[in-house]
């Protein structure tokens, strides 16, 4: 269980990006005032928490609804964090952990920016929604390992919180680099994790065997 959770938390941390998205939000609410800056960050994480918990609880049944099989779900999930984790360690901007220009545009002329960007797609975007479905489904119906799974994600959300609530602070301490040397750790990480979740789909999918 402790293997699964250690799994899980990286596995979030390094999708949901906790660093990057307080730099983003940073820049786009350097106007705010400090009260609106913290309104719209815990109601952008509560936003995502709700979409990946559902996405965690009931992906797996939908997907099995759409006569999808826990063998492609592996090998796609696993394709799709690969993806995520190339970009995040040549430090290049991706539709699955960020936003794109066009949103980011969007973004700046808003308000309020809690649910878009923020809550999704910054957070609750396509790699974690995707890690949060696999990891769910790579529990395998124990009990143990899925509330390591979503205890993971609550730690994962609590960071990204504390994250937006310190944003200007982070972006003047860590600066680009900084952020950058994280994200590129991460990456790694995560790509190493995505080619085992490949390696097990293909596996488990039985097209090698006899």
């Amino acid at each position: 269980m402790t293997d699964t959770a250690i799994v899980a938390f990286a596995t979030f941390i390094a999708t949901i990006g906790p660093v990057d998205v307080a730099a983003i939000f940073a820049a786009l609410t350097a106007n705010a005032t400090p009260q609106h800056r913290r309104t719209m960050a815990w109601r952008g994480t509560l936003i995502a928490a709700v979409i990946l918990v559902l996405f965690a609880l009931v992906g797996e049944r939908l997907l099995a609804t759409l006569g999808i099989t826990l063998a492609a779900l592996r090998t796609a999930g696993g394709v799709l964090l690969l993806l995520i984790g190339i970009d995040m360690v040549f430090a290049r901007d991706s539709g699955g952990v960020s936003t794109t220009d066009e949103e980011e545009r969007e973004a700046a002329s808003k308000p309020d920016i809690s649910v878009f960007p923020i809550a999704t797609p910054l957070i609750a975007g396509p790699g974690a929604m995707g890690a949060a479905i696999l990891l769910m489904a790579d529990a395998e119906g124990d009990v143990g390992r899925q509330l390591a799974v979503m205890m993971a994600l609550a730690v994962a959300l609590v960071l990204t919180l504390v994250s937006l609530l310190l944003a200007s602070q982070l972006h003047r301490l860590l600066g680009v680099t900084g952020m950058h040397v994280i994200s590129r750790v991460m990456g790694i990480l995560l790509a190493a994790l995505a080619v085992q979740f490949v390696f097990d789909g293909i596996s488990q999918s039985g097209i090698f065997s006899g």
